[in-house]
Parts: structure tokens; sequence; C-alpha cells
């Protein structure tokens, strides 16, 4: 019975922590959830912070060249004696 008891008083918690973090986007008009992620961050983005993924893609993409074939000369490995 007493496992009953603080189930139930688990429960009830839980219920109320949800109620709580939820009446501000079920009372303000337009409310939504808070955007927590380091892109929107206006004054992170000023400084030019960017999250882990963001700068791993700016650094991946700086560090490929684009190659021309067009220009390419082929040079024999092999060297001739003359």
């Amino acid at each position: 019975m007493e496992i009953l008891l603080v189930l139930l008083a688990a429960v009830v918690l839980v219920a109320i922590a949800i109620a709580g973090l939820a009446i501000t986007i079920l009372l303000k008009k337009g409310g939504k959830f808070p955007n927590t992620h380091v892109s929107g961050n206006k004054y992170l983005k000023q400084n030019g912070i960017y999250c882990s993924q963001t700068q791993d893609r700016l650094a991946r993409s700086s560090a490929y060249k684009k190659v021309d074939y067009g220009n390419l000369k082929i040079v024999s490995d092999i060297k001739t004696v003359e």
C-alpha cells in the first residue's frame, strides 16, 4: 500500500510540474516554447558564435577546394634520360 501512495505522489508531482511549465504557454497569447538552441540567440549570433554543428560545416566547406580539371596536365612519373 505504501508503494501505491509513493507512486501516486510521484505522478501528482510530475503532473504539477508539467502544468507549471505549460501554464505560461497556455495563458500567453501566441505562446510557444522558447528556442534555447544556440542558433536562436541573437547575442551569440552578433558575436559570431555558432553551434558546433554549424562551425563544423563551415570548417568542412572551407577545407574543400574546387579543382579545375579543364587545365589539368598529366605528368609522367617515368624519368627519361636524354
